[in-house]
């Protein structure tokens, strides 16, 4: 089992900037690839950013190329979102992902809010 925990989200103005943290515990070892999707009010869960570990590829949403960064730090057993330049229409919950080869984990999301 994997158990992943968000933080880091809250309310910034347009343009701002907030970094989202995702830590995880348990058999991390088993973790091929994390990454972060957001679900907006009456919309689908959509993939924001990822990385494979093995390799260290990523890829992003076209909405958030140039804008987001995801990176990881080993030691911490954690991931970061660094989101720049935030447009309100980034308001969502924003969840934390983790593969392994057999079922995927999620953690429990942490809001977002962008002001105009």
């Amino acid at each position: 089992q994997v158990q992943l925990v968000e933080s880091g989200g809250g309310l910034v103005q347009s343009g701002g900037s907030l970094r989202l943290s995702c830590v995880a515990s348990g058999s991390i070892f088993s973790i091929n690839a994390m990454g972060w999707y957001r679900q907006a009010p009456g919309k689908q869960r959509e993939l924001v950013a990822r990385m494979v570990f093995n390799g260290g590829s990523t890829n992003y949403a076209d909405s958030v190329k140039g804008r987001f960064t995801v990176s990881r730090d080993n030691a911490k057993n954690t991931v970061f979102l660094q989101m720049s330049s935030l447009k309100p229409e980034d308001t969502a919950v924003y969840f934390c992902n983790a593969g392994t080869l057999y079922k995927v984990y999620w953690g429990q999301g942490t809001q977002v809010t962008v002001s105009s």
